[in-house]
C-alpha cells in the first residue's frame, strides 16, 4: 500500500472501503522547500504485542459497529480528531462495508502481515499498514493513531478488501494453424531392447 496521508488537517480523515469523500487533499509542499528540510518518519518504540492489540481492537470495534449499525462506541474510542466525525457520518462512510456484510472477526485469530512497520510521523501520529491473509478475501488496512493521555487512540482508518492470493493469468490461445503439442514425451528406449516407433498423428 502506498497511500500517504498529509500532515496538516487530518482531524476529519476517515476512509471507508470505497468512500473517499472524507479524505482531505494533502497540502502541497512549497516549491522552494527542499527534500532535506522535510522531517522524516522514525520507527515507533512499540513491541509486537502492543501493535497487535492496537490493530485488532480497532478493526474488531469497526466490525461490531458494522454489524450493529451503531458507530457510537467506535467514535468514542477514537482520538478527538476522530470524534469530529459524528456516529451518523461514520455510518455513511462505512455503509458499503455494512451492506456487503464484511466479516472482520477473523482478525482476532489471524496474525497480520505488516507492509509498513509502525512509525511516528513528523506530526506525532503513529502510522502502520498491512493485511490479514484471510480466506476468501484479504483485508488490507492502514491505521493512524494519536497520543491521548498516554494512550494511542485511533485517528484514521482505511480498509480495502482484495483477493487472498494472486490470480493466474488466462491460458494463451494457440496460434491458428499450429497444433498444441502435449508436454508428455515418450520414454527413451532401453538399451538393447526393441524400440517402439511412436504412432503417427492423425492431424496434418
Amino acid at each position: 500500500m502506498t497511500l500517504r496521508w498529509g500532515i496538516a488537517g487530518l482531524g476529519l480523515l476517515i476512509l471507508g472501503a470505497v468512500t473517499t469523500s472524507a479524505q482531505q487533499t494533502p497540502p502541497q509542499p512549497h516549491p522552494s522547500a527542499s527534500p532535506q528540510q522535510q522531517p522524516a518518519p522514525k520507527p515507533a518504540n512499540i513491541d509486537r504485542n502492543g501493535v497487535l492489540m492496537l490493530i485488532r481492537s480497532t478493526l474488531l470495534a469497526l466490525d461490531q459497529a458494522n454489524r450493529t449499525g451503531n458507530y457510537t462506541v467506535l467514535r468514542d474510542l477514537g482520538a478527538p480528531g476522530f470524534q469530529a466525525n459524528t456516529a451518523a457520518r461514520l455510518a455513511e462512510i462505512f455503509a458499503k462495508q455494512r451492506g456487503d456484510k464484511l466479516d472482520l472477526s477473523g482478525v482476532a485469530v489471524i496474525d497480520p502481515q505488516l507492509s509498513l512497520l509502525p512509525q511516528i510521523e513528523p506530526n506525532g501520529l503513529l502510522h502502520m499498514a498491512g493485511f490479514f491473509p484471510s480466506v476468501p478475501s484479504q483485508v488490507n488496512f492502514e491505521l493512524l493513531f494519536a497520543p491521548v493521555d498516554g494512550q494511542w487512540r485511533v485517528f484514521g482508518v482505511s480498509l480495502l478488501v482484495g483477493q487472498s492470493a494472486p490470480v493466474a493469468p488466462a491460458a494463451p490461445e494457440a496460434p491458428a494453424g499450429k497444433a498444441v503439442i502435449s508436454q508428455k514425451q515418450a520414454a527413451p528406449p532401453k538399451p538393447g531392447g526393441p524400440s517402439k516407433q511412436p504412432a503417427a498423428s492423425a492431424t496434418q
